[in-house]
């Protein structure tokens, strides 16, 4: 009965939890220093994929700071809950 009081005033807005050109801008300022590096390899490099082992020879130690931004990010606002990771583990390592 109240929403059909204030209809006119009403408005429902989805907002979808996928990867747009603005989030992903916004997930590469957020990763700390240790983890652009990284980014840049897997996108730019690998074409969206890289061996864990060649990071870990380039980079020395891989860290979670890809893996991080997410959460921090869905808790800053700067994306919605459900936005899946951008980078993820391949099958034979999942590391």
């Amino acid at each position: 009965m109240l929403a059909a009081q204030h209809d006119s005033e009403l408005s429902v807005t989805t907002v979808h939890p996928g990867w747009t050109v603005d989030r992903a801008e916004r997930y590469l300022r957020s990763l700390p220093a240790g983890g652009s590096p990284m980014a840049e390899m897997i996108v730019v490099d690998g074409n969206g994929y890289i061996d864990a082992d060649h990071l870990r020879r380039v980079l020395g130690k891989l860290s979670n700071a890809l893996t991080r931004a997410v959460p921090r990010g869905v808790r800053m606002g700067r994306w919605p809950e459900g936005t899946p990771a951008p980078v993820t583990p391949g099958p034979d390592n999942p590391s």
